[in-house]
């Protein structure tokens, strides 16, 4: 299970200041959580995280292994903007069995069942969510999700973490381009996998470049795709990957 920070954003301007930053529109966290990505102004990606309505503040859900450079953008985005960010001293509770009553559902997917804050360790019920994962192509921080990757191609709009309709933030002409003027020749999917390879590990289609393979489970893969490339049989060191949409 990844490690989590919960951040606690408090101050008169947090909802306007998270409304021109993020990717998706923060009404959502009236119906629960928001899932969402922070951008660069060249539209590519630099985090990606949860937000959840508590009280007068909004906590957000971060990946650890990308937390203090986080908190660093948004600080440095912040400027004289009412707005705190600290450590809530909340730990993440996840699961895919009955929830507890202060749980809600992850908004990525139903199979990714619920997300709970408390002030008890960290915990899930020993869910395989790679299995998941794979299954539906959802990507994770610092594996699939990188400083390269630009969201639309990392299937955000199928994961609901954009919004189009929500005018103007951090990324957001590039993002629109890509959804409205161009058609996507690149991008996650999910690849059946004969053998196993590391992840990161470069995928050939006839001695080419034709993508990578990330998170790996039964027998199937995330993979990052050249759609042109990805025909027949294709090498990831010694594993054989074939396209599977």
């Amino acid at each position: 299970m990844p490690n989590r920070r919960i951040l606690r954003l408090s101050g008169s301007d947090t909802d306007s200041f998270l409304q021109g930053l993020v990717t998706n529109d923060i009404a959502g966290l009236e119906n629960g959580f928001v899932y969402a990505a922070l951008l660069t102004p060249q539209g590519k990606y630099l985090a990606d995280f949860f937000l959840k309505r508590d009280g007068d503040t909004v906590l957000l859900d971060v990946s650890d292994t990308i937390a203090d450079d986080f908190v660093k953008r948004l600080t440095m985005y912040k400027l004289r903007a009412d707005v705190s960010i600290e450590d809530s001293g909340l730990n993440l509770q996840r699961g895919t069995g009955a929830p507890p009553a202060e749980a809600l559902p992850d908004p990525r997917h139903p199979d990714m069942g619920w997300r709970a804050y408390t002030d008890q360790a960290e915990s899930d019920d020993g869910t395989d969510w790679d299995a998941i994962r794979v299954r539906h192509c959802i990507p994770e921080t610092a594996i699939e999700l990188t400083a390269d990757s630009y969201i639309l191609e990392s299937r955000f709009e199928d994961l609901k973490g954009v919004d189009f309709k929500k005018g103007c933030y951090v990324g957001q002409e590039v993002t629109a381009r890509m959804k409205h003027k161009t058609e996507l020749r690149k991008g996650l999917s999910v690849v059946r996998v004969d053998g196993s390879a590391p992840v990161g590990t470069e995928i050939t289609s006839g001695g080419k470049p034709a993508g990578k393979l990330f998170t790996q489970s039964n027998g199937r893969g995330i993979a990052y795709l050249r759609f042109d490339r990805a025909t027949g049989e294709m090498q990831a060191a010694d594993a054989t990957v074939t396209f599977d949409g």
